[in-house]
């Protein structure tokens, strides 16, 4: 069993959506959170203040494009400067540039591809080093239904998604004997953007993957190279 009380949390594109609320999850529990955004540092500095007051004291912002090789390692970088460790890196920076393949340009494919795929490995790459050394971390990528099932005018975003499955596995694999876990979260149809006007139910949905990133934190010390699927049905394989 781990324990979330202490460790030192790197949760990219963290300022919003399903970010904010896996590094709101984490952080009433003690958890150091580096929230991590590119653009959103309103949104970033507003969250740690309210998380250091809510039971994370050390949490910080640290800015960084991770879809940048060079700006991915300097988050890790800093972070341990900082912490000395890092315990969790949970990959969840993404964009959208929906469009169908009629329309959808060779610039529109590599933006999401970067961010949304090259940005995990990045940080991995990384991080690896650091955990190693410890023999010890867990990496909890945030994928998509879209990823297992495709999207029309989503196939940038699909290949992405699909894309970061195929990483978890391989990544389970290979850094298992370091005792390094590596597992994806496939969550549904989230709309996260405008969270504070989202019904009910759907700010629910959202909560659930952070309960589930919180699992596998405390609880999923025999769980490697999953996908969990947080989709009410959407999807079953």
């Amino acid at each position: 069993m781990g324990t979330i009380d202490g460790a030192v949390v790197v949760v990219t594109g963290g300022a919003r959506g399903i970010g904010r609320a896996i590094a709101e999850e984490i952080g009433r529990e003690g958890a150091r959170v580096v929230v991590n955004y590119a653009k959103s540092k309103e949104a970033a500095e507003d969250l740690v203040a309210q998380l250091q007051q809510n039971g994370s004291p050390g949490a910080v912002a640290i800015q960084a494009d991770v879809s940048d090789a060079a700006q991915a390692a300097k988050l890790i970088e800093e972070t341990l400067q900082q912490f000395g460790r890092i315990d969790v890196l949970v990959n969840n920076a993404g964009i959208n540039v929906d469009r169908s393949l009629k329309n959808l340009t060779p610039e529109d494919w590599d933006k999401v591809i970067k961010n949304d795929l090259s940005s995990y490995f990045y940080t991995t790459k990384a991080a690896l080093p650091q955990f190693t050394q410890q023999k010890s971390g867990k990496i909890i990528n945030i994928s998509s239904v879209i990823g297992q099932m495709g999207n029309f005018g989503q196939a940038n975003y699909a290949a992405a998604k699909a894309g970061i499955i195929g990483l978890t596995k391989t990544a389970a694999l290979e850094l298992a004997r370091s005792n390094i876990t590596v597992n994806a979260i496939c969550p549904g149809f989230i709309a996260t953007e405008m969270f504070e006007s989202m019904p009910d139910k759907a700010k629910e949905a959202v909560h659930e993957v952070a309960r589930a990133v919180r699992y596998l934190i405390v609880d999923g010390d025999y769980i490697t190279g999953a996908s969990l699927n947080i989709n009410g049905g959407l999807y079953l394989q």
